[in-house]
């Protein structure tokens, strides 16, 4: 409703969620058009196409700013936004993916991401078909799928959110996948824990992680495979004709963060978006002084290898000590017990805010609270450690196939 689409094209296989869809206030006039049979009398069929000539309609007269697409963020900090990217930022995402990041016509990947995300569109779809390589395409993740393609489908490089490399490490097919053919394993979306990391290293797999956002390209940062080990949980340097800042209090006088210090990012580069779609006061607030304030936290070290320690919204300060949620599910993913974790802050008289670990068990497996107490005082300070540890047996996930937080607030 907020893009005010005058077209759906709809799979009949969503016949629920459509029919979700039309109790809502549509825009008036709205079609709707069926990759199949028509579900309702009044839509057409994509197949009408047919009856039309074959021959190409005349070229409308675009310009490097006029929008490619509307691509909605994530939402897991709050309602999704339409941000507008251009046929310049798409370009200069493909095209510094391509040049700094080795990519070859020969190449393939997995495209089993979503492509209502910029994970989908942009971390390799659109620069592969820029250099005519080969995008595998998939309905959705499916952990074994994935294992078949890796094995038999020649991919060489491969992207996903660390949902699905965490679902494949606790599938009992991971201790003989060979993983020989790939160039490269990139994760993105949300804070990759370093157990992650660690088991994909163990397999001789250049894993690394890496940063982007719905309003910048997502492709900002590249690491070399020579630093990945010594640098973990980096993301590396910026790509060409990208500039970055580490700005202290949101970068508006409080002056730029030194090296080590944590700071908001702020990015700018031909790769930035052009604003959120009807939505002026979000994108004012987005777009100061010409940078990108991004809502991220992170650092820089002496050498200019930048490190994402997670959301702004999502650190916690407990007792006026701030606390990364990332370095706490890092730490509990290590333990032989945990399949997935996820942290959140919860109001405390005291502290103000003290950190809550919810906590998913990997089959057959046990652990209690007071396991996991003192796993976490072997590697944490006190006041990082969870004061509360719940049991479930999933955690929720977006479209995108990261944990969502919201959720898991919602239900405390």
């Amino acid at each position: 409703v907020d893009a005010a689409p005058r077209v759906l094209v709809y799979d009949p296989a969503f016949d629920e969620t459509l029919t979700r869809l039309r109790e809502m206030p549509l825009p008036e006039g709205m079609r709707f058009v069926s990759l199949g049979e028509p579900l309702s009398p009044g839509d057409a069929a994509f197949s009408l196409r047919e009856r039309y000539p074959s021959e190409a309609p005349s070229a409308p007269s675009l310009d490097a700013e006029d929008p490619w697409v509307i691509c909605y963020t994530g939402g897991t900090t709050g309602l999704p936004k339409g941000a507008i990217l251009s046929y310049r930022s798409m370009l200069a995402n493909a095209v510094n993916t391509i040049v700094s990041w080795g990519l070859s016509p020969e190449d393939v990947t997995i495209l089993n991401a979503p492509l209502f995300h910029t994970g989908g569109l942009n971390v390799f779809t659109l620069p592969l078909v820029y250099l005519g390589g080969t995008s595998i395409v998939c309905r959705t993740f499916d952990v074994e799928q994935t294992f078949d393609l890796l094995a038999d489908g020649g991919v060489t490089v491969f992207f996903g959110v660390p949902t699905m490399f965490i679902m494949m490490q606790n599938h009992p097919r991971w201790a003989q996948a060979d993983f020989s053919r790939l160039k490269f394993v990139i994760s993105g979306g949300a804070p990759c824990p370093l157990p992650v990391f660690e088991r994909f290293w163990a397999k001789g797999v250049d894993f690394k992680t890496g940063y982007g956002l719905t309003e910048a390209g997502p492709n900002t940062f590249w690491l070399p495979a020579a630093q990945v080990q010594a640098k973990p949980g980096a993301v590396g340097y910026p790509l060409m004709h990208v500039e970055l800042r580490i700005a202290k209090d949101g970068g508006d006088g409080g002056g730029e963060a030194a090296p080590g210090e944590v700071g908001e990012l702020l990015i700018r580069g031909p790769h930035l978006f052009s604003g959120y779609w009807n939505n002026p006061q979000a994108t004012a607030e987005a777009l100061r002084g010409g940078w990108l304030h991004t809502g991220d936290l992170a650092r820089r070290d002496a050498d200019g290898c930048y490190t994402i320690m997670g959301r702004s919204k999502d650190m916690l300060i407990s007792g006026g000590e701030n606390v990364y949620p990332s370095e706490i599910e890092s730490v509990l993913h290590a333990h032989p017990a945990v399949a997935e974790a996820a942290v959140v802050g919860v109001p405390d008289p005291r502290w103000g805010e003290v950190p809550w670990a919810v906590v998913v068990l990997r089959p057959g497996m046990q652990a209690d609270e007071e396991a996991l107490r003192a796993f976490c005082a072997e590697k944490l300070a006190r006041y990082k450690i969870p004061r509360c540890f719940l049991f479930w047996d999933a955690l929720p996930k977006t479209g995108a196939n990261k944990v969502d937080k919201r959720a898991i607030q919602a239900r405390l």
